[in-house]
């Protein structure tokens, strides 16, 4: 395994790099004059025709390398690191569906639980050669249904679901691989984060893509679960750039993302559809088999450590980033991407 190191771009490799995070965060490296290296479960070409699907002219094929890999391989990740050498590196991989982690436990928990353990390991292992600060993609869903709002790095996790329960232990093993082995890594515990990038799986997009279809008329109804939930939704963007923000700290520790806004969905749905001219209430629907076992409470995080520490805070709006993704949807219509 060959890869050109340079001597003065700093290296940075990311899993998952193809995802609405990994998009995000090469084309942010990328102007900061990194050499990005990524990973994907997808073969190289295609993983390379997704990245450049999202990126257009951000793509630097001199500066971009991208190889395969199963995130609970540990080996194959080992020989990935050791052969990149990174400087930094962003953990983003994971299975992140909350509603599929019901239907895939087993396969969820191997690749967060799992794949963090290989990733951080493998890091570990090449620390005198190479001293790498690690990013570990942490989510509020570990605090599952909090007493308290809005969270901060101290409330206690309450996990609700497979996902969040392997994303729990993802964390742990961060923070004793930081104490025992002295591993420079950070839990970025990250609110919800969406973009026009955003797979159309999740709620958020769902709606958007629905929105533009039904008022193209190509889409009659939209069929959703449970509709009285709501979540603290932020830029994916704004977020990557949290996540570098912390890589770049004289000491590492952990981290809220979130805007301290909690919004329920009904708002996120009243936006989109004004967006496009529509009443969501004359084609949304309700449908009882598309609910979660168990939800999660009022998921509200507080940035200030974030604020305070890292200079970060959240500047788009919940309406400029409900509007910006129904026009991307909009659009893609337009130009007959519908994805």
């Amino acid at each position: 395994m060959s890869t050109p190191h340079s001597s003065d771009a700093p290296r940075a490799l990311i899993t998952g790099i193809t995802g609405q995070d990994g998009t995000y965060l090469t084309e942010l490296l990328l102007e900061k004059g990194y050499a990005v290296y990524g990973t994907s479960r997808r073969e190289p070409h295609a993983a390379e025709r997704a990245l450049r699907r999202q990126i257009g002219d951000a793509w630097d094929a001199g500066r971009i390398q991208l190889f395969q890999a199963e995130l609970a391989d540990a080996e194959r990740i080992f020989d990935i690191v050791q052969a990149v050498l990174p400087h930094e590196t962003y953990h983003l991989g994971a299975q992140s569906h909350v509603g599929l982690s019901f239907e895939s436990p087993f396969e969820t928990v191997d690749a967060n639980a799992r794949g963090t353990l290989a990733m951080i390991d493998a890091v570990r292992r090449i620390a005198e050669i190479q001293p790498v600060r690690m990013y570990q993609a942490s989510t509020s869903e570990l605090f599952g249904k909090p007493d308290v709002w809005p969270q901060t790095e101290k409330t206690p996790f309450h996990p609700r679901n497979p996902y969040a329960c392997s994303k729990a232990y993802a964390f742990d093993v961060s923070v004793c691989y930081r104490e025992a082995y002295g591993v420079y890594v950070c839990n970025g515990i990250q609110y919800n984060h969406e973009s026009p990038r955003r797979d159309p799986r999740y709620v958020t997009r769902k709606i958007t893509q629905a929105a533009a279809r039904i008022a193209a008329g190509r889409q009659e109804r939209l069929e959703l679960g449970r509709i009285d939930v709501g979540r603290d939704w932020g830029y994916a963007p704004e977020y990557v750039d949290a996540m570098w923000r912390m890589l770049q700290q004289p000491e590492p520790d952990d981290y809220i993302v979130a805007t301290n806004e909690w919004h329920p969905l009904t708002e996120f749905l009243d936006i989109a559809f004004a967006r496009v001219g529509r009443n969501w209430r004359d084609c949304v629907d309700s449908d009882p088999r598309l609910m979660r076992p168990s939800e999660t409470g009022r998921l509200q995080g507080d940035y200030s450590k974030a604020r305070d520490r890292l200079g970060w805070s959240p500047r788009t709006t919940f309406t400029e980033l409900v509007e910006q993704m129904v026009d991307a949807d909009v659009e893609r219509l337009r130009r007959g991407e519908d994805d």
